[in-house]
């Protein structure tokens, strides 16, 4: 079984905040980090300048413990659902074996060109279908 994305955090002192833990903010960067990788390796895309892009329709986050400076950790990134014209992420900040924070995104492919919502590529679709094939 091929292991889910998995993405390495370097931290910075600024991303703590006064309660001596990584603020949640910041973690939600550190799921686009995870989501950037995503895309670039398992779609080939990097989504930034193209016409055709992905963009965050919906995030939910549960966070289950704090993340503080000296935690060495990591976003383990994965689909979790391919629709028409939408997917699903599913995220974890992970130390170790102990998940701190867990994220579910709902991305859409997006023309901007025309500014609006468009069916994932096919292209997009056989890879993703690959990368589900691949990891189970």
């Amino acid at each position: 079984m091929a292991q889910r994305l998995t993405t390495p955090v370097q931290k910075r002192f600024s991303d703590v905040d006064s309660f001596m833990h990584v603020n949640n903010i910041w973690q939600q960067s550190y799921f686009d980090m995870g989501k950037t990788e995503f895309y670039t390796k398992v779609l080939g895309i990097t989504g930034v300048f193209d016409k055709l892009r992905i963009i965050t329709a919906s995030t939910h986050t549960d966070y289950y413990g704090q993340v503080r400076l000296a935690d060495d950790i990591v976003v383990v990134t994965d689909v979790s659902r391919i629709g028409n014209k939408s997917m699903t992420l599913h995220q974890q900040i992970m130390c170790g074996d102990k998940c701190l924070t867990e994220s579910s995104s709902v991305m859409v492919a997006f023309d901007f060109e025309l500014q609006q919502t468009v069916a994932i590529p096919d292209e997009w679709r056989e890879k993703l279908s690959a990368y589900l094939v691949e990891r189970e």
